[in-house]
């Protein structure tokens, strides 16, 4: 059994004082301009509060896998990465209407409670929860480019962020377009990889590699690493969204499928599915006023068709690429190594 890198038990905490210091500077400004926008601030805390910040590990671990020192500067350079994601999800929320996030309201929703007398209150909310998701990635970059490391170090890593970016956003477009489809498995993984894996865990290591001066060796392993990893991800995201517990995902089993959403699981079972079964799948796909009874018919659909357990292979097949990535390249640095084989079990292996 591996045994996890002392660094790996206090980075979260670490990331999370440097998230909290600086959103609190941020809002302490923008609330600054008007006592009407505290709503909009809390928001903005809120959307930093919680998560696992495994984006920030994956981002330091790439630093330290090139034989680079711990210093608070790369923890706050990591932890951008984690505004990246507080971004992505605030307008993953808009987009789906998801009503809870991590147990708690989404922003849009929260805000609706915060404009009591506006006319359009849905309006109003829905409108300040989008500027705030772009406030949040307006700041991954103002802290990453202010975290204390040398200009010449971001300079190596700065065009990164447009590729993340642009990845990130054709992601999102990708599966809009092809909400509500009838898509092949295929085509659900290619939205998988834009919008889910490389900015959880390709760029972030990439970033952190680039950083620390990475060889191009050691940059490749970080791809065929973080790009079957990041699906396997987002292929475990996709089955906690219907067999999870509510009470640890903080979402509902009915939204992915209510939403109709491009999965891989949905595209499994849509293929390999009998007709009948095949033709009450899509009869229920895209329902805004489904149940837990159909919850049940859905799960025994994707049991019939053998989609759950064929995800359950493919989350392993990627598990197993990843972990053979990183030795091919020998790592500078053995505990980099050690922390980046422990973080592809961890978060192919969650719960929530």
């Amino acid at each position: 059994m591996r045994r996890e890198p002392a660094e790996s038990v206090t980075l979260k905490p670490r990331v999370d004082a440097a998230l909290r210091e600086f959103v609190e500077n941020e809002v302490a400004e923008f609330e600054l301009i008007d006592p009407r926008l505290a709503p909009v601030g809390a928001r903005l805390r809120e959307a930093v509060s919680g998560g696992k910040r495994i984006r920030a590990a994956f981002c330091y671990w790439g630093w330290r896998a090139c034989g680079q020192a711990d210093t608070d500067a790369v923890v706050r350079a990591a932890a951008s990465m984690e505004l990246v994601h507080a971004a992505a999800i605030t307008h993953d929320d808009l987009i789906d209407d998801s009503a809870l996030r991590r147990g708690v309201p989404s922003a849009h929703v929260a805000l609706l409670d915060a404009l009591p007398g506006l006319p359009d209150r849905a309006w109003a909310a829905r409108s300040l929860a989008m500027l705030a998701g772009d406030l949040l990635m307006s700041w991954a970059g103002q802290l990453f480019a202010t975290c204390g490391l040398p200009a010449a170090f971001l300079a190596r890593a700065r065009p990164l962020w447009s590729v993340l970016a642009r990845e990130l956003i054709a992601g999102e477009c990708l599966e809009i377009l092809h909400t509500g489809a009838t898509d092949s498995p295929q085509d659900s993984l290619r939205i998988i990889r834009y919008k889910t894996a490389k900015y959880t865990v390709e760029h972030p290591l990439q970033i952190g590699g680039r950083l620390g001066g990475a060889s191009a060796a050691l940059l490749a392993a970080f791809t065929a690493y973080g790009v079957p990893l990041g699906e396997a991800f987002q292929l475990r995201d996709d089955l906690l969204a219907v067999y999870g517990d509510p009470a640890q995902t903080g979402k509902s089993n009915l939204d992915d499928l209510a939403g109709a959403r491009p999965t891989a699981l949905v595209a499994l079972a849509t293929r390999d599915s009998t007709p009948d079964d095949r033709e009450e799948l899509h009869s229920l796909l895209g329902r805004a006023d489904l149940a837990a009874p159909d919850l049940e018919r859905v799960r025994k659909i994707l049991e019939r068709s053998g989609a759950r357990e064929r995800v359950e292979q493919m989350i392993a097949q990627r598990t197993r690429a990843a972990h053979a990535a990183l030795t091919r390249v020998p790592l500078l640095d053995a505990v980099a190594a050690t922390a980046l084989h422990e973080l592809a079990d961890t978060v192919t292996e969650r719960r929530a």
